[in-house]
């Protein structure tokens, strides 16, 4: 493992209230997927007044093989009411192995593949949810490899 290798750690998640698009799609189409969710949750938000508390994320179910079961949404405050294509969602609390990604979002397998051994050494089982936190703006940041995604895998 280099130096710039990602570093699990246990954390503690407190439960968070969100506003999501959830569908089940192809992995290649993901791309799409998030720029459309992620555009349908902040009109929805802004409408409603209802204040983001926290970066985009993506909520997975089950290990993604070609087609992948996600929410895509943020982290709200406030109450959030389900609009059309909108619904409201939860981050779970958890017991979790958190880990920050730095790269481009085709890499982030590798950061996966790390909090997975380190939850085996420990004798522990993942979760089939685990989310991201996208903490670098691509639009701001056009450099993926300075790319940060935070990789929350709850323990089963």
């Amino acid at each position: 493992m280099s130096d710039t290798s990602p570093q699990p750690r246990i954390v503690h998640t407190v439960e968070q209230p969100t506003a999501v698009v959830h569908d089940r799609i192809p992995m290649d189409a993901l791309t799409e997927f998030f720029g459309r969710a992620f555009g349908a949750v902040m009109a929805a938000a802004q409408v409603q007044h209802v204040q983001l508390a926290g970066p985009p994320f993506a909520l997975y179910r089950g290990m993604p093989t070609r087609t992948v079961d996600v929410e895509a949404g943020f982290p709200v405050s406030g109450n959030f009411m389900e609009t059309e294509g909108v619904a409201k969602g939860t981050l779970p609390e958890a017991e979790a192995f958190e880990a920050v990604h730095i790269g481009p979002y085709d890499s982030l397998e590798k950061t996966y593949g790390i909090i997975q051994e380190h939850m085996k050494a420990g004798g522990f089982t993942p979760s089939d949810t685990m989310w991201e936190y996208y903490l670098s703006d691509p639009e701001t940041e056009p450099d993926p490899t300075k790319w940060q995604t935070r990789v929350v895998w709850p323990i089963a």
